[in-house]
């Protein structure tokens, strides 16, 4: 009887030992839940970190039966390797970048900028490069009025379908562009054309072609944006009742400046304006009478522009610039004006540096004018202007335009705008930083405390 209690007693405590051996054993097969959840294995900005959290993906987790919570750190959206993923991914890209986001039609028209160009002449490699600058940076989506010559339209066709294919989706999908004929309403079409430069007039009648455009961005064909056109469109909100136009003064020292030593003519404030890149309420400039010296009840933007030229055909020098210097002169309750960085030329740094606010904020927008851009008088803008044409829209940012960019500015330094190359490279930095944030870098949550 003893043996017997004795061999069932052995009996139950191997049984026992069984169980206990088996359900320890599948335990200690299980992965850490814990360690996996709150991501303690790595330090908070390891490199081996981030490789393996970039291949945490949802459907890896699923398989190994772990709860998978959002990572807790920075990651790249473009590592999600499942087909779902990716879509996600995308879609949180665009959303970031300011398109791609769910809205009625109403909503997204509201978000469209329009930015205007007229081009003439060797104009279409320049006027691609413009384009490339202001889809570089921005945010919202922007709709490009192009107005060429006819030898430039087909040209213009090809140039956009080439760099459609060239450049990313996240890029194509933010711009929706227009190609139209240089065209006048009123007055001889030949003799404004050949007021000032080839069909620059043309910027004179945009009111009165583009009738369904609300608001309007108008840039000559060498201008580069070194920030987002955002910041730009927002002077609009700045605008007062009274004021339809915003443009940057001519010069900023009026012992120096062209207007205020030689206009025949009147012009606006002290030194007048440059209207190389000017911003328009068109809404506003078509539902005006503007004063002037001819009829005192005023006349509209398409009846005052012949009269206007016609009086003063033989006093101005600068072309359309000059006759709008002349409407806002009598009208300069309409006009906004915005500091010297938002249209920086070579005037600005070749006899010293004059524009306080490109000194503080670095430019903003750089003008090129006197064709600085093609040959070597004004190396520091060649430089820029290289760097963004060549400029193949690759991930990397600060790898593939910045870098180079500040190496090249380097050749500059013995030059008056050279010398001051914080002036060209504090605005783009930012600039980039911020596209590089939105693009690339998606904060999910805050680590554990």
């Amino acid at each position: 009887m003893r043996i017997h209690c004795k061999i069932v007693v052995i009996a139950v405590c191997f049984g026992v030992f069984l169980l206990l051996y088996f359900f320890g054993g599948n335990a200690a097969d299980d992965p850490p839940l814990k360690e996996v959840e709150e991501d303690n294995y790595f330090p908070k900005f390891s490199g081996l970190r981030n490789n393996v959290a970039s291949k945490l993906t949802k459907k890896t987790l699923d398989e190994l039966h772990i709860p998978h919570k959002q990572p807790l750190t920075y990651r790249k959206v473009s590592k999600v390797s499942s087909r779902g993923g990716n879509a996600i991914a995308k879609s949180r890209q665009r959303s970031d970048m300011g398109v791609g986001r769910p809205a009625s039609k109403r909503a997204r028209a509201e978000e469209v900028m329009h930015l205007a160009v007229v081009a003439c002449g060797n104009r279409l490699d320049e006027t691609l490069t413009m384009v490339k600058s202001a889809l570089l940076f921005s945010i919202k989506s922007i709709k490009f009025h192009i107005f060429a010559e006819d030898p430039l339209t087909s040209q213009f066709e090809k140039g956009f379908l080439f760099q459609l294919s060239q450049w990313p989706h996240a890029i194509t999908n933010k711009f929706q562009y227009s190609i139209y004929p240089i065209t006048f309403s009123v007055g001889n079409a030949e003799e404004w054309k050949k007021l000032f430069k080839p069909c620059a007039a043309q910027r004179l009648f945009l009111p009165v072609i583009l009738k369904d455009v609300d608001s309007l961005l108008y840039v000559d064909t060498d201008v580069l944006f070194l920030r987002p056109m955002d910041d730009m469109w927002s002077f609009l909100k700045a605008f007062n009742t009274t004021q339809l136009a915003a443009m940057a003064p001519e010069h900023e020292i009026p012992k120096i400046g062209w207007y205020s030593r030689f206009a025949r003519h009147p012009f606006y404030g002290v030194t007048g304006v440059n209207s190389g890149v000017m911003l328009m309420n068109l809404t506003r400039i078509r539902s005006t009478l503007f004063k002037n010296s001819m009829i005192p009840s005023g006349l509209s933007w398409e009846d005052l522009l012949h009269p206007l030229y016609q009086k003063y055909k033989n006093h101005i020098t600068w072309g359309d610039q000059d006759l709008l210097n002349i409407i806002f002169h009598y009208n300069s309750e309409c006009l906004y004006t915005f500091p010297c960085q938002w249209n920086y030329r070579p005037d600005h740094c070749m006899y010293g540096s004059n524009c306080k606010g490109a000194e503080e904020e670095g430019v903003s927008i750089l003008h090129g004018n006197r064709g600085v851009y093609h040959d070597d008088k004004q190396p520091a803008f060649k430089v820029v202007y290289d760097a963004v044409h060549e400029y193949p829209f690759e991930d990397n940012l600060f790898q593939s335009l910045f870098y180079p960019l500040q190496t090249k500015f380097l050749d500059t330094v013995n030059t008056l705008c050279g010398r001051i190359p914080q002036v060209f490279l504090k605005q783009v930095e930012k600039s980039m930083r911020t596209v590089y944030e939105k693009k690339v870098v998606r904060h999910v949550r805050p680590p554990p405390k």
